[in-house]
């Protein structure tokens, strides 16, 4: 699935990469927020089950990734800005929104700050680094551990690990790309991507080629934002819509407790559990027309 990605000057000079895919005719928007890293490809499947509802899906790519300009510093809450911008040079009012994995905080900050949100749903989105009674890294893949080690000793330690990994990453193939998230994938991932080769595995290839086109900037600022005191710049407590939680319980990545975490301290009125077996971090995009449909009760539409 293709995507031509166009690019929207920012009030601050910068530039921000977007994709628009679905019905021209769509009743809704879906603001899409990819992983960490990522880039505004969204997932096929997430598009494809938003357009037989009438669903458009608007992606970005993150300061940093792919064309957008680095915004050094940033916190979670920033890119509230930056979509909302986005929202009004498209026209759109009132928007779902959804993220995977390290667009999991954004779009929770889309739940309590964006204008217009009436419901989002993350799939897989970590929890907040300095959460209460949380072990942040327990059940992540050595990968992942050794890159938030050196994410706590500054940002030259933390390019040092990342650079090579962006070598690795910036594959034409997807064993290639699966070889290099090896520490990360259970076996029903890697088995997920076979089987959709064409769409979640493609997809896989494709958005690490464009997240690191012209460096790796956004993967360490996304890092450097996830661990500071106040990286996320605003409380859970602050979200005013209905979220979806969707997380696997043999994801390595972002483990099975910190979906857990965000699910008991989102309020919870507001918070709708999918604590899920036998499924990891990417093996949950595979099948979500229900959710989709869910995402859309919700928000009343």
């Amino acid at each position: 699935m293709a995507y031509q990605l166009q690019n929207l000057q920012l009030p601050d000079g910068r530039n921000l990469d977007y994709s628009v895919a679905g019905p021209e005719d769509a009743k809704i928007s879906l603001i899409w927020i990819h992983g960490t890293p990522g880039a505004a490809i969204p997932v096929p499947t997430v598009v494809t089950a938003c357009a037989k509802k009438g669903i458009k899906v608007i992606a970005f790519s993150r300061p940093g990734y792919g064309g957008s300009t680095r915004r050094k510093g940033r916190r979670v809450i920033d890119a509230v800005d930056d979509i909302q911008y986005l929202k009004e040079h498209l026209g759109v009012k009132q928007c779902l929104v959804g993220g995977w994995s390290g667009g999991g905080p954004h779009t929770l900050a889309c739940a309590a700050r964006l204008p217009g949100c009436l419901a989002a749903v993350t799939f897989a989105g970590g929890a907040p680094y300095h959460a209460e009674g949380l072990d942040y890294l327990a059940g992540q893949g050595e990968d992942n551990v050794q890159e938030f080690s050196a994410a706590i000793q500054g940002e030259a330690q933390l390019r040092a690990f990342c650079e090579p990994q962006r070598e690795a990453l910036i594959q034409s193939d997807l064993e290639a790309v699966m070889a290099a998230l090896d520490s990360l994938l259970p076996p029903v991932d890697n088995e997920c991507m076979k089987q959709n080769r064409d769409t979640i595995g493609q997809n896989m290839v494709d958005v690490m080629c464009e997240a690191f086109r012209l460096g790796c900037d956004g993967w360490i600022d996304d890092d450097l934002e996830n661990i500071g005191a106040d990286s996320w710049g605003f409380e859970l407590s602050e979200v005013k819509v209905p979220v979806l939680i969707l997380q696997g319980d043999l994801d390595k990545m972002v483990p099975y407790a910190h979906g857990k975490w965000l699910a008991d301290h989102l309020p919870q009125d507001k918070v709708r559990r999918h604590l899920m077996q036998g499924h990891g971090h990417i093996s949950i995009l595979a099948n979500v027309d229900d959710i989709i449909d869910e995402l859309l009760t919700e928000a009343k539409l």
